[in-house]
């Protein structure tokens, strides 16, 4: 029997140009994968208001995995939902929020994006307007500009991790969060395409570029290392023979998506 495949994907710098954020160069995988009816699942650090812009961008219409893992949606419609399901791993917007006003209140010094508008959120992040609106609107991470000192944004990120939380260092940003990952999202989405497909033959393919992927890639049948910046630090387990794109960005995962697709004979 040909197992049914499911895609998870990484979006910056896999998925989308890592400089114009453009994904044409993926569009003949890309519609391959929809002819075939395989999912295609956003996995990545964007809010879920920025993930249902992409898909409507792209045409698709599917669950997907926010925030690094904080939470999965699964949109109505799908997956037998007549509503839709949000999902949350770890800690939510709001009890990270207030985590942070306590450490405020003990004089932590830092601005979230929850202190800023639109527009100032815009400035500081290279945005517009809208796409500051999309990146405001949370389920389970705050991000934030540091204003204190080093030793006590060291005393700070010991404070959260007392409650359960942690502190990331993003690119422009450090990230409030609770403790969970990319591949959580994924294990949980994989269990409700277990019953979707009653049980028959599956086949999980990953894609992503940084060690951020790592975890989601582990968890894969098919881990698949997109060139990138960072994408020599990805060192999976010899086992798992993963497969890496010679080319960046979107040329690369459409050339590795084309050819998993030939060889499960689709």
């Amino acid at each position: 029997m040909q197992p049914h495949l499911i895609v998870f994907t990484d979006l910056d710098g896999t998925l989308l140009d890592h400089h114009s954020y453009s994904w044409r160069a993926a569009s003949p995988a890309m519609a391959k994968l929809a002819a075939n009816g395989i999912p295609l699942i956003f996995n990545s650090s964007k809010t879920a208001a920025e993930m249902r812009h992409l898909q409507s961008a792209m045409g698709i219409r599917g669950p997907f995995i926010v925030e690094n893992g904080a939470a999965a949606v699964i949109p109505a419609g799908c997956l037998g939902r007549t509503e839709e399901q949000v999902m949350n791993f770890g800690a939510d917007h709001q009890q990270v929020l207030r985590t942070l006003m306590v450490q405020r209140g003990a004089g932590a010094q830092f601005r979230g994006f929850s202190d800023m508008a639109d527009a100032e959120l815009a400035e500081v992040a290279g945005l517009d307007e809208v796409e500051a609106s999309r990146a405001r609107q949370r389920l389970g991470t705050e991000p934030l500009i540091w204003q204190g000192s080093d030793p006590e944004l060291d005393q700070f990120s010991a404070a959260l991790g007392r409650e359960g939380l942690r502190l990331v260092q993003g690119g422009r940003f450090w990230h409030a969060m609770g403790r969970f990952d990319k591949a959580e999202g994924a294990r949980f989405l994989l269990e409700q395409y277990r019953e979707h497909y009653r049980g028959e033959p599956l086949v999980t393919i990953a894609l992503g570029d940084s060690p951020n992927d790592q975890r989601m890639l582990e968890a894969a049948d098919i881990p698949v290392v997109i060139r990138g910046v960072n994408s020599d630090q990805v060192q999976l387990p010899s086992q798992k023979h993963p497969m890496r794109s010679l080319k960046p960005g979107p040329e690369g995962w459409n050339e590795c998506v084309l050819n998993l697709l030939f060889e499960y004979g689709y």
